[in-house]
């Protein structure tokens, strides 16, 4: 048990020293954009209107002449205290903003994570418990061709068939048009919700179905699988006993991992179907120039991606005893 303390301890370190880098990153690319904050939000038009009083007032809201260093530091200053500010777009708390978003979004990147790692890790033991034939030649193709298509592209086109041509799902929105928050069912959440989580669950298997496959090879041509054979245990019953936990720990790892590429996707996805999840509102930020809200959202992405890896680092001892027992001699 100590082990794991003192092990989770030095994880949690660096992950702050990884969320401050990625702030500072963000921080710095937000102040080399060529977009000026008055004339995206207000309009060159409108400011030939305003008098030289309205405009600085305008240009002291978004901070355009204050330092960037004086910026930063003010920012990091307040999100240590745990305020992370104010949005400039929503004129709302960046915290609420993050928690009324990341709420939508995590419908979509829950199922899609659980349902593209099922998949990808079904799959890929079908495919190479049976190298070779049909089958496997199959399931390799398919996923080629899902790992090479855009995933915005595969959205439009999941929108074109199953909205406009049959019209059995919503095109867009995470809610009906014109119905009040307060009488939107959870079944109309998750009805709006089904292309954008599809979308994102098809392009993350091909990854894990493609390695669990090359890894199930391995593992049947390995000298315990023939020892196995020879005793007379069946295929089904070396892939359960033998095949599957083996292939578990890189899946595990894998599908973990992955994490961050449903964030990058959703940003996508959430954009062709208008679903007001986190990845829009991380472009409308950027667009905007809203610094605190970017600066919020990345953060919280990158904080809750390091902590998918690090469950998977501490699940490895509870899906094989001797990464456990060799942490706890060590």
């Amino acid at each position: 048990m100590k082990h794991r303390l003192i092990f989770t301890g030095k994880k949690l370190i660096r992950m702050a020293l990884l969320l401050l880098g990625v702030s500072l990153a963000a921080f710095l690319l937000m102040s080399a954009s060529p977009l000026d904050p008055l004339q995206t939000n207000v309009g060159q038009a409108a400011l030939g209107t305003m008098s030289q009083e309205q405009i600085a007032k305008l240009e002291e809201y978004w901070g355009v002449n204050d330092p960037p260093l004086q910026r930063y530091l003010g920012w990091l200053g307040d999100f240590v205290r745990g305020d992370m500010g104010t949005s400039l777009l929503y004129r709302q708390p960046v915290s609420q903003v993050i928690g009324q978003r990341l709420q939508n979004s995590l419908w979509l990147m829950a199922f899609a994570w659980v349902f593209s790692g099922l998949l990808g890790l079904t799959l890929g033991i079908l495919a190479g418990a049976s190298r070779e034939s049909w089958g496997d030649k199959l399931i390799r193709g398919w996923c080629l061709l899902i790992s090479s298509t855009p995933t915005f592209w595969l959205a439009l086109v999941l929108l074109i068939v199953f909205a406009v041509w049959l019209g059995v799902l919503p095109s867009g929105l995470s809610v009906p048009i014109g119905v009040d928050a307060a009488s939107v069912t959870l079944g109309d959440r998750l009805y709006h919700a089904i292309l954008p989580a599809l979308t994102l669950s098809i392009t993350g298997v091909a990854n894990i179905a493609l390695h669990t496959r090359e890894k199930m090879i391995d593992i049947l041509e390995s000298d315990y699988v023939l020892f196995a054979r020879a005793r007379g245990e069946s295929k089904t019953s070396i892939i359960l006993r033998h095949g599957l936990r083996n292939v578990a720990l890189p899946a595990i790892t894998l599908q973990f991992a992955s994490i961050s590429e449903i964030f990058g996707g959703s940003v996508l996805v959430e954009q062709v179907f208008s679903y007001p999840g986190l990845g829009q509102t991380a472009v409308n930020a950027g667009l905007g120039s809203d610094l605190p809200l970017l600066l919020g959202i990345t953060v919280v992405s990158a904080a809750i991606v390091f902590g998918g890896n690090l469950i998977a680092d501490l699940l490895y001892g509870v899906v094989d005893p001797k990464i456990r027992r060799g942490a706890a001699r060590a």
